[in-house]
């Protein structure tokens, strides 16, 4: 099955062909190092494992470079704020990051690179620039020359002459063009810096990407990833600087989430209205957060909301229910029906590959998988089911989960449930007796006890369900 991508670069859907072979070198934009990571960070994260496990399960093998910037303006001013050097912060919230992405479930990338450790090759880059005629000096800074790029505005498909129409330049500003951007700033009083051929100072946040990414991936590489947000002017100024070094096409395919979004607003720190992956965490499990998550097309905005978590979770609910009924009714299965369901589990599985080769169109492979659950369901209520027809379902929940990593697979069995149901039932009926009283802050202590006991209530419309996790 050919796999199709949406490329940024052209605004075309382009079938997916690795630059050698079999084998995908993939940089996608990491985090900022002076906070904990909030929701638009996961969104991030989890929507490139997935393509990653996506593309490795198609048997391409990739190396995959994240990023970690530890030097820019918030990360200074953090700095001052906890009255820690720059590495102490970088170190505590890369900590943090690798915490929160593993709980929902994202796997490491094969090379973390970390911009303040690569301040040589960032220098050695700026130099080439200076020697070819693409940046000049002035005072200290150097600044990128926009004038001398044949090819403007190629990614973000904005011409030149309107974004200087819309830009602001100061009177005082060293700038040839306002749209000449900064590849090394000198410091300013208390800043850390770093020794240059130009001053002391530190390098401009695009320059740092093309450094990295170039180091550990080549001059030209097959997959860029970020956010909307950062087609312009980050992605954009990474290729002017990065072609202008090399002489090269940098990247073959420009792959770009939508935004996370609170009330139609980008979710941002600067913006005040984030919700950290640790605080979300504390009120729903990390499957239904990347479940969730996961539930729209990669491309497409998310609208962060509680009644929106709170949907996803009884989604996920009934197509774990459904695996669990499959492999229940496993033991004592019959070995000699046949039934023929093997064929529609091959078919879901099919589909299932057919909508994410389209883009990586999680959406509609989850709906997919809500169609197959149905049928399961129907055959499970009105007939039985061979044991081949069983494992090739629950073969069929595997291979989905290797590209999105939502279901469980193995119940806790050291639990006497009929033992513990009463007690649970009472429970259940104090928290709903608190939400009546608008105590939600009790109702919501009970539910997260119990999920730290492994047990997760389900708040549906014909009432209040439980299981074990």
């Amino acid at each position: 099955m050919t796999l199709r991508v949406h490329n940024t670069m052209t605004g075309k859907m382009e079938e997916f062909v690795p630059l050698n072979g079999n084998k995908v070198r993939m940089y996608v934009c990491g985090i900022n190092t002076y906070d904990d990571s909030h929701m638009g960070h996961a969104k991030a994260a989890v929507t490139f494992d997935v393509i990653r496990r996506h593309l490795e399960r198609k048997g391409y093998e990739v190396r995959y470079v994240v990023n970690f910037t530890d030097i820019e303006d918030h990360c200074i001013e953090r700095m001052r704020e906890l009255g820690i050097t720059l590495k102490e912060l970088a170190d505590k919230y890369i900590a943090e990051y690798f915490t929160d992405m593993g709980r929902l479930g994202v796997r490491k990338a094969d090379t973390y690179p970390i911009a303040s450790e690569h301040m040589q090759e960032m220098i050695e880059a700026i130099k080439i620039l200076i020697d070819k005629g693409f940046a000049y000096e002035a005072d200290g800074d150097v600044y990128f020359d926009v004038e001398n790029v044949a090819e403007f505005g190629k990614l973000s498909h904005q011409k030149k002459e309107d974004m200087i129409a819309g830009a602001r330049i100061a009177a005082d500003e060293k700038k040839q063009n306002p749209l000449d951007f900064t590849l090394w700033k000198a410091k300013k009083p208390g800043e850390p810096f770093w020794k240059s051929p130009w001053s002391e100072g530190r390098p401009g946040w695009h320059i740092e990407c093309s450094v990295m990414s170039m180091k550990y991936l080549g001059e030209t590489f097959d997959v860029h990833g970020g956010g909307t947000e950062l087609i312009f002017p980050h992605h954009e100024n990474e290729i002017m600087q990065s072609e202008a070094i090399s002489g090269k096409a940098f990247v073959k395919y420009w792959l770009h989430g939508g935004l996370m979004n609170v009330d139609d607003e980008k979710m941002s720190k600067s913006l005040g209205n984030f919700f950290t992956i640790k605080d979300v965490l504390t009120h729903y499990d990390p499957l239904v957060v990347r479940f969730f998550l996961l539930n729209t097309h990669y491309r497409k905005p998310i609208d962060f909301t509680d009644t929106a978590l709170d949907e996803a979770g009884q989604a996920l609910a009934r197509l774990q229910n459904t695996l669990d009924n499959v492999m229940a009714t496993l033991n004592g299965a019959d070995e000699t029906l046949e039934d023929g369901f093997e064929a529609k589990a091959q078919e879901a599985l099919g589909n299932f590959d057919k909508a994410m080769d389209e883009d990586f169109n999680t959406r509609e492979a989850i709906a997919g998988i809500f169609e197959f659950a149905r049928e399961v369901n129907r055959y499970l209520e009105g007939q039985q089911l061979s044991k081949k027809s069983l494992e090739a379902i629950v073969s069929a929940f595997k291979e989905f989960d290797t590209s999105l990593t939502i279901f469980k697979f193995e119940k806790s069995t050291d639990i006497d449930t009929e033992l513990l149901a009463p007690l649970v039932e009472i429970l259940i009926d104090i928290r709903q007796k608190a939400r009546e009283q608008k105590n939600f802050e009790l109702a919501d202590e009970i539910r997260d006890k119990l999920k730290d006991h492994g047990i997760i209530l389900e708040d549906a419309v014909d009432g209040v369900k439980w299981k074990m996790a």
